[in-house]
């Protein structure tokens, strides 16, 4: 029986998939995508890639770090400044402004209710999970993400047994991951993406009504 790790196991099926269809890793994701997919730094993501360790953190650093990395994200995607978008988190929260600009700074760890309201916030499928989950067991729901999106026939059963509540949690954040990832896509790259996901709507449709 194997000892791999579900990270480790994940990267060697997905990476066994590049090969059989003749694609790139490059070409689906990169330490600086899943960085931005998971809000793990890139040189954590990275470490893990390589089979590493990180650095040992604990639940409030993760909470603090991911956190802030999503407001920066966000800031510089949408030219918002940290008055604008605390101010928006305060109204949406019902909490002081003063207390959201700490969070999206990475000076306060929220409590577990506004944690909550801050996945919606934020848009992240995942749940609070997304800003508590252990660095490895965070890349690794993105990975097996990118996994089932690669994959669609597969019934994900055997993955589950592999991987359990992180591959249920994973398979959900497909979109919200692959969204983030694709913001960044040149057009061509866009356009097959485009058709990739049409073709697979018309069949899940075609399948329902058979």
């Amino acid at each position: 029986m194997s000892n791999a790790s579900p990270l480790r196991t994940t990267l060697e099926r997905l990476e066994a998939l590049i090969r059989e269809r003749g694609l790139k890793r490059s070409d689906l994701f990169t330490a600086r995508t899943l960085a931005g997919a998971t809000a793990l730094p890139e040189s954590v993501v990275h470490t893990l890639l390589q089979g590493d360790e990180p650095p040992a953190d604990t639940v409030n650093e993760r909470v603090r770090t991911r956190i802030k990395a999503l407001a920066d994200a966000r800031m510089a995607r949408t030219g918002e400044r940290m008055s604008e978008l605390s101010g928006s988190i305060a109204q949406q929260l019902g909490v002081s402004a003063f207390w959201a600009r700490q969070v999206c700074s990475g000076t306060k760890v929220p409590s577990i209710e506004l944690l909550h309201g801050l996945v919606d916030v934020f848009g992240v499928q995942a749940g609070e999970m997304f800003f508590t989950a252990p660095p490895a067991e965070a890349l690794n729901r993105a990975l097996l993400s990118i996994f089932a999106a690669l994959d669609p026939m597969q019934d994900g059963q055997d993955l589950v047994a592999t991987s359990g509540a992180e591959t249920r949690a994973g398979l959900a954040d497909v979109r919200g991951i692959a969204l983030r990832q694709a913001m960044d896509l040149p057009k061509e790259r866009w356009n097959v993406l485009e058709a990739t996901l049409k073709a697979l709507l018309e069949v899940d449709d075609g399948e329902e009504h058979q």
